[in-house]
């Protein structure tokens, strides 16, 4: 018998753990002398409730969906990706090479050629991890997070040295040609007399992300595979004995963990700054484990964390430009989400199970 509902896991104690980190962050803002409410409803403003500050919060949350998918997709298989930042980095080159040298005639057609270089760039940069991890007993935590640092010196590597344009100084590739630009929320839902999500580099690949949500979840709980993969994550000696390899489902998984990480370019690369440059994964690589442990590894659960995490982005910067309270508040704030999701998970979850526990033998 479970010790409390399953409610109760998915939503309630991510919601007290929110909470929580809440009640501290506000702590930490009066000990720098600023008013925690006036700093929450500028973020709420600058966020929510204007249609540019929703442009952003998305443009975020479509990063942050890619990226804690793809650690969601590992944890399944009882495997921590860090590597997500690399893997996007990858990512980024391969929507770069199909953006730049094949001649698509229309952006409709040019995101499914630079979807399919994101996945199989950052599927090839998990695949070296899988296998070391399934055939050589490398832990992919480690490896996950040294080829991150491998992927930066690559990217640098060919901004610098092979994609530079002739006489730029700027590490970056070319301008995109117009056919690959995405159309920006902006483009898609004004109106001759209502202009909205001005100067927002939201774009349609959110839309790619919440199909990404529906993908994964299909896969995860509908298929064959997927049960293999949870069974796998649950216990291996059970998974063998089922006749499921530890091999195959260490790749498989990791090669999917990969290619969803490589497809957060699409939004960053090809949708905002329309040429690859250095540093376009800003973080988001390591803002989905965040997403991934708040969300419980769900999609829905993860597109609601994505969602959370891309509103404390654009409100930290709204605090940043109009307040004294640094933007890296804002991290303080992620780091107390992810220690109380995270690592101060059980002192949460054993108060409630206790109160569950006693509800139910109340009622008996």
């Amino acid at each position: 018998m479970e010790k409390m509902p399953h409610w109760a896991d998915i939503v309630l104690i991510p919601l007290i753990s929110l909470v929580l980190s809440a009640l501290l962050s506000a702590l930490v803002i009066l000990a720098i002398g600023e008013n925690p409410w006036t700093a929450f409803k500028l973020m709420v403003d600058g966020a929510l409730m204007r249609s540019s500050g929703w442009g952003y919060t998305l443009y975020y949350a479509t990063n942050f969906i890619f990226t804690g998918l793809a650690v969601s997709v590992a944890f399944h298989a009882r495997m921590f990706n860090i590597g997500g930042e690399g893997q996007a980095m990858l990512g980024g080159l391969g929507v770069a090479l199909a953006c730049l040298y094949i001649p698509w005639p229309h952006w409709s057609l040019a995101i499914l050629g630079a979807s399919a270089g994101a996945a199989i760039f950052g599927a090839f940069w998990a695949l070296i991890p899988a296998y070391l991890q399934a055939k050589r007993g490398s832990h992919v935590v480690i490896t996950t997070i040294m080829f991150n640092f491998i992927a930066a010196a690559l990217l640098n590597y060919v901004l610098v040295s092979l994609l530079r344009p002739r006489g730029s100084m700027d590490p970056a590739s070319a301008k995109f040609p117009e056919s690959t630009h995405l159309p920006t929320f902006r483009d898609m839902f004004s109106t001759a007399d209502n202009i909205l999500f001005r100067g927002a580099p939201a774009n349609v690949s959110f839309f790619i992300a919440l199909a990404a949500c529906v993908l994964v979840w299909f896969l995860i709980w509908r298929t064959k595979l997927g049960y293999e993969i949870r069974a796998f994550g649950h216990s291996e000696s059970g998974a063998k004995y089922a006749g499921i390899s530890p091999v195959r489902i260490t790749v498989i998984s990791m090669l999917i963990s990969g290619a969803l990480a490589g497809m957060m370019a699409i939004n960053t690369t090809m949708g905002e700054s329309e040429r690859l440059v250095l540093n376009f994964t800003e973080g988001a690589g390591f803002i989905g484990i965040a997403v991934a442990l708040m969300g419980r590894s769900h999609p829905f659960g993860v597109f609601l964390a994505a969602i959370l995490f891309g509103f404390l982005y654009q409100g930290g910067a709204e605090l940043a430009l109009w307040t004294d309270i640094p933007r890296e508040l804002i991290v303080v704030i992620q780091a107390l989400v992810i220690l109380f999701t995270g690592a101060l998970d059980n002192m949460v979850r054993m108060p409630l199970e206790k109160m569950f526990l006693a509800l139910r033998k109340g009622d008996a």
